[in-house]
């Protein structure tokens, strides 16, 4: 019974487990976070590996990425769609300010609407215009309309062959089969271009970098001298690399003239336009003889003998004069008075003067004498234009008049003889130095003035009358200033050397305000009374004044 105690001990010091459990060394060892970091069981050259790519974080990159992708669609696609619709915001605004006709391809109605938007700037910002570019739209164009693939089917020359002009090139084609819109489309062209053409006038172009520049920043032995570039712009170019820039404004002045089916007032307006060219450039006698043909032009659709084509003078016995004729003789008549052949220009504008006021006046309706009834529906015919001029395509404009009937004595033409007395007046003033002359031509001014401030003050003038009107009344009294400020001064001149004696007698005489002197003082008032009619505060004798004091 001895031999069985020890067993029996030892089975008693055994700690009590549930089943199915594991042993307490097993437990300890899955339960722990990591392995014992013991020395005989760590190796010295091995890094724990670590599993940066784990299947979470792949599926957030995949979601990442195909958010990014979706939203950079969005914004290009926002952003194109955005661009479309401001261009063709900006393209139908254009549109409405510059028609185009709807024969033209679109491509060749963007390129002319771009072309008249960089042309467009008035007053000083005239010189801001940037003339390459406008000359590159005007000669792309000219290009396409003249092209019978594209813009020109139909289009031929007058002869077979066409017409050569030496230092013109090719004359006019027959454009009388096309379509009034088209005709009036392209004639705005050849006309656009014969203006850049004036600006580019000297202008060379770098064949190696095609960019324009003024002939006098040209480096080469023809120009010894040049200018400096401003500052900022590209370095001048060489004169082994510079052919001209555009062709001469003759070329298009030309192409204006010959071309078969244009009217008669577009014609004359594009010899008058030479004529002013020539003029500028020194060439007298050119000049004169574009004039004479204007004269021709204008006076193709009038009575025979209306006026003299040598002298430009009208003859009333013969009948009215059209508007054409009007404007070639006033043209004509400015430029003798302008060149100091005033013996020639005054007979004109009498005769101008005479045909003007025998103008029939525009007829009084009972519509224009009326109030409307629906005064009060301004607002609401407002906003139905807007409404309506958003949803529906403008249309092209209808012709403008030709030019070969008489006009009516008009709020216009009122002022175009107010111009007219302004020019009297000035020839009067300053053909003659006698006082009575001088006076005359005063009184003529005086006239003037008042007939152009009356007319600008009246109300329901149209846009193109009170331009004229502002004109005439600006350059009317400017000379009026001119006139009376020399007379002024002789007559304070004449009473320091009359009036006055060694004792002190005649100081009150001396002392009193002239004649003229009073006169500029009413000037003066005239000006600040006209000062809101005006664009600018003092008046000045413009371009059309010639007169020399």
């Amino acid at each position: 019974m001895r031999p069985r105690l020890p067993v029996r001990r030892i089975l008693l010091l055994r700690p009590l487990r549930p089943p199915n459990s594991p042993r307490l060394f097993t437990q300890n060892t899955l339960l722990s976070n990591s392995r014992p970091q013991l020395p005989f069981l760590t190796s010295p050259n091995r890094h724990p590996i670590v599993r940066f790519l784990t299947t979470e974080r792949r599926e957030w990159i995949k979601d990442e990425v195909w958010k990014a992708g979706r939203y950079t669609v969005y914004f290009w696609t926002g952003w194109f769609l955005l661009f479309v619709m401001s261009f063709g915001v900006q393209q139908e605004w254009l549109e409405r300010k510059f028609p185009s006709p709807r024969e033209w391809s679109w491509w060749t109605r963007k390129e002319y609407r771009s072309a008249r938007w960089t042309e467009d700037h008035d007053g000083e910002l005239r010189d801001l215009v940037n003339w390459p570019v406008a000359a590159y739209y005007y000669q792309y164009l000219l290009s396409r309309l003249e092209d019978p693939n594209l813009d020109g089917p139909g289009l031929k020359d007058q002869v077979e062959g066409g017409i050569l002009v030496a230092g013109v090139g090719k004359t006019g084609y027959d454009i009388s089969m096309k379509s009034e819109p088209w005709r009036r489309g392209y004639y705005e062209v050849v006309m656009g271009a014969a203006r850049a053409a004036e600006h580019l006038d000297g202008w060379v172009k770098d064949t190696t970098r095609g960019m324009s520049f003024p002939a006098s920043v040209v480096i080469g032995p023809s120009n010894p001298d040049p200018r400096p570039v401003p500052p900022g712009a590209p370095s001048p170019p060489r004169e082994e690399d510079c052919e001209p820039a555009f062709a001469p404004p003759e070329v298009f002045y030309m192409r204006a003239l010959t071309t078969e089916g244009f009217t008669e007032k577009q014609r004359l307006d594009a010899a008058l336009a030479y004529a002013t060219w020539l003029e500028y450039k020194g060439t007298t006698d050119a000049a004169s003889a574009m004039y004479k043909w204007a004269l021709d032009i204008a006076s193709s659709s009038s009575a025979k003998g209306l006026v003299d084509t040598t002298t430009g003078v009208l003859n009333p016995n013969v009948g009215t004069p059209s508007s054409n004729l009007l404007s070639a003789t006033t043209a004509f008549a400015v430029h003798h008075a302008t060149n100091n052949n005033l013996s020639k220009a005054l007979p004109i504008f009498v005769s101008i003067l005479r045909a003007r006021r025998s103008l029939q006046d525009v007829p009084t309706t009972m519509r224009s004498t009326l109030i409307p009834d629906d005064e009060n529906d301004g607002i609401m015919k407002t906003i139905t234009s807007i409404v309506r001029s958003a949803l529906v395509p403008p249309e092209y404009p209808a012709p403008p008049d030709d030019g070969t009937t008489a006009p009516l004595r008009g709020p216009k033409e009122r002022c175009e003889e107010a111009a007219t007395m302004t020019y009297i007046g000035e020839i009067l003033y300053a053909s003659k130095q006698s006082q009575t002359s001088r006076e005359d031509g005063l009184a003529w001014t005086r006239e003037a003035v008042d007939i152009a401030e009356e007319e600008l003050r009246r109300k329901g003038v149209d846009k193109e009358a009170k331009n004229t009107c502002r004109q005439c009344l600006e350059v009317g009294l400017g000379n009026w200033m001119t006139m009376v400020n020399k007379m002024a001064k002789a007559e304070r001149e004449s009473k320091a050397t009359n009036t006055g004696s060694w004792l002190g007698f005649g100081s009150d005489q001396k002392d009193a305000i002239g004649r003229w002197e009073s006169e500029e003082q009413v000037i003066k008032e005239r000006m600040r009374r006209a000062g809101e009619l005006l664009a600018s505060s003092t008046p000045s004798g413009g371009s059309s004044s010639f007169l020399t004091v």
